[in-house]
């Protein structure tokens, strides 16, 4: 069986949850904070971030996009991009304006814990990619059911992802009120199985993060 490291908060590690989950692939859950001492995420990807998938043979890889992409092409059943190019390309620059998102989520996020030390210009910039990035996904998604077409796939999984990123690592935005459209259509994807059994919540990193 295959394994996956992952971490609660962590919106990649999620992603590839909620793909597994939706094409029904049975898999191992190793929780962990990354950053703790004897963790086993730098055991299996050189990088030491998750989240990372371990093979059946015990080789793994790792990055979320380049995780889906593989289960895209070895698990075909249930397919989360489309057929039609455009549609799939698409999807790919959804799910790289909600990464996008997440990647300044992390860096506010770790510079907040700097305190007093905390640069506020640097913190300010990072507002500033999650505010552009989350109103441009309001333009693209507008009132759709879901973000491409008809059918639940990657664009949504990563979308959601982000979103449900912000509620717990950025809660001072209230980007639900700003755009409510796009909050009616991250409470119905929350809705979905694979979302509610991965719903992200904060860990404790017992180790110091330099």
């Amino acid at each position: 069986m295959i394994k996956l490291i992952s971490a609660t908060p962590s919106p990649y590690a999620r992603k590839v949850r909620v793909a597994l989950a939706e094409k029904n692939i049975p898999f191992e859950l190793i929780t962990e904070v990354p950053w703790n001492h004897g963790a086993l995420t730098e055991q299996h990807n050189p990088l030491a971030k998750l989240p990372v998938l371990i093979l059946e043979d015990g080789s793994s890889i790792y990055d979320s996009r380049f995780i889906l992409e593989y289960l895209e092409c070895m698990y075909p059943q249930t397919p989360l991009l489309s057929s039609e190019v455009l549609e799939r390309l698409v999807a790919k620059k959804l799910e790289v304006l909600a990464d996008g998102i997440c990647d300044a989520v992390v860096l506010l996020f770790f510079e907040r814990m700097r305190g007093e030390h905390a640069s506020a210009e640097w913190t300010a910039r990072q507002v500033h990619k999650i505010e552009g990035g989350v109103r441009e996904l309001a333009r693209l998604i507008e009132k759709r059911q879901f973000a491409i077409g008809d059918q639940f796939g990657l664009a949504d999984i990563a979308v959601g992802a982000a979103l449900g990123y912000l509620k717990v690592r950025f809660t001072d935005f209230d980007w639900q009120v700003l755009y409510p459209s796009l909050a009616n259509y991250s409470t119905n994807l929350e809705q979905r199985p694979s979302f509610q059994s991965t719903q992200p919540y904060p860990q404790t990193i017992t180790d110091k993060v330099v």
